[in-house]
């Protein structure tokens, strides 16, 4: 149940000022698991080299080889990374043949790239 009391605000006069805004708000939030999950999806976002990796990924899909090239990186190094991208569902792989080819896991993720680099970009 949701309270609208809250003792560790004791700066102000007020418990709730705008108890049906508190309510709304309070109601349309997701759970702690979402946030946690969210979160983490934004760390990694947080990585500089993860960062370069996923642009080069929007532009085009690519192997360890050509991601390492374009990075001026180790394959290691890649493909270290890429295991995190993996696992956090931002890119995919295809195998064709002896080569894996890594791309943007879905459209979702070339949105939070151009979103941010629109955003940092103003």
């Amino acid at each position: 149940m949701f309270s609208l009391t809250n003792p560790a605000i004791e700066s102000c006069e007020h418990t709730v000022i705008h108890e049906d805004v508190v309510i709304r708000v309070h109601g349309d939030t997701p759970g702690i698991e979402i946030f946690t999950k969210l979160s983490t999806l934004y760390k990694m976002f947080a990585d500089n080299t993860r960062m370069r990796i996923l642009w080069a990924l929007n532009c085009e899909s690519m192997c360890v080889c050509d991601l390492a090239a374009v990075l001026g990186m180790t394959k290691s190094a890649i493909s270290h990374q890429l295991k995190s991208l993996r696992l956090a569902n931002l890119v995919k792989f295809d195998r064709r043949g002896k080569i894996v080819y890594y791309s943007l896991a879905d459209s979702h993720v070339r949105d939070i790239i151009e979103k941010g680099l629109e955003h940092v970009l103003e």
